[in-house]
């Protein structure tokens, strides 16, 4: 049977590149690259070798630095190495902040292991978008948004139904992201409910200050998505 690992790299593998995009966008998929893939499928058969339900943790669309090289949503090649434990011939790089933050989150969690779980960590978009050579989101303009919307419902379809995502909540990476995901939900009914937090990138250039407190707020938001412990047996020895 297909595990979550499977399934996660099928749908990466296979999403498909748009057609002509407006304002001068284009689309890459990094996962189409084999060195890129290789990675992908070493952390993912790691981390997501079973069926566990996951509640999905949805960022905008990748970027080029983090997950376009790694293959790993909001893991830079420094976090893949150090953090997850999976070593790569990867040319250093600046730290991408996001990727701080989150490993922050994930390592008040309890670490990678714990972590990945209970959470898919993901895009509502999936693939690589670029402008002028530098990253570019889904939502930066209206023609774009139009352009994509069949590609974005698409990409929420496939990962709730092909991965096997957990359907009464989903967590949405930053704000503006949360208003589309919330449209798309409305249209498509997936999720119960989608929690919206400040996205990581941003905590990270204008509330750095409050570091250790947003982290808590992640911590404390995610920890409510997790399920409930098991019951102690009767009689087992405390």
């Amino acid at each position: 049977m297909p595990t979550f690992a499977d399934r996660l790299l099928h749908f990466l593998r296979t999403f498909p590149l748009p057609g002509a995009l407006p304002g001068g966008a284009a689309a890459l998929s990094p996962f189409r690259e084999p060195a890129v893939y290789e990675l992908l499928g070493r952390f993912a058969h790691k981390f997501y070798a079973d069926n566990r339900p996951r509640v999905a943790v949805l960022g905008i669309n990748p970027g080029r630095l983090g997950m376009g090289r790694t293959g790993v949503a909001f893991t830079d090649p420094g976090a893949l190495a150090e953090f997850c434990g999976i070593g790569h011939e990867l040319p250093r790089q600046r730290p991408e902040i996001s990727t701080q933050f989150v490993y922050r989150v994930v390592t008040a969690l309890g670490g990678p292991a714990a972590f990945y779980q209970h959470f898919y960590l993901g895009s509502v978009y999936p693939l690589v978008l670029l402008r002028n050579g530098l990253n570019y989101n889904y939502y930066d303009a209206p023609a774009l948004i139009k352009a994509l919307w069949p590609d974005l419902r698409r990409s929420l379809r496939q990962q709730v139904h092909e991965l096997g995502l957990r359907t009464d909540v989903a967590v949405s990476l930053g704000q503006r992201n949360g208003l589309f995901l919330n449209r798309l939900n409305d249209e498509l009914g997936l999720f119960g409910k989608v929690v919206v937090l400040d996205h990581p990138r941003y905590l990270m250039q204008y509330r750095r200050r409050e570091l250790d407190a947003n982290v808590a707020r992640y911590v404390a938001a995610l920890g409510e998505c997790l399920p409930p412990p098991a019951p102690r047996p009767p009689g087992l020895a405390r």
